[in-house]
C-alpha cells in the first residue's frame, strides 16, 4: 500500500469506507506490516491502522511473484560472505 507519506507492505490488509454527512474517508487496517517512513525508527509492526481523505493505492503481489521472491531469497548467499 501506498499513501502520500509512507510505503506499507502487509499479509492482510482490510479496507474500510466511512461517511459523515458529505465527507468521506477510508480507515485500512494492516497486519503483519512492514513501514517505511524516514522518521520511523522501527519498521516491522503486528497492526497498523491507517485514516486518510486522500488518495492510496494498494497493490497485491501475484502468488507466482511472491513465490519467486521466496526462492531468490533461500538461494542467497549468507550477508557476511
Amino acid at each position: 500500500m501506498e499513501t502520500e507519506r509512507r510505503f506499507y507492505l502487509a499479509n492482510k490488509v482490510d479496507v474500510h469506507v466511512r461517511e459523515q454527512g458529505e465527507r468521506t474517508w477510508h480507515e485500512i487496517d494492516l497486519e503483519d506490516a512492514w513501514v517505511w517512513d524516514m522518521y520511523r525508527q522501527h519498521r516491522f509492526v503486528a497492526r497498523v491502522q491507517v485514516v486518510t481523505f486522500r488518495d492510496f493505492n494498494i497493490e497485491m503481489l501475484p502468488r507466482d511473484d511472491l513465490d519467486d521472491a521466496a526462492r531468490t531469497l533461500d538461494s542467497a548467499p549468507p550477508a557476511d560472505e
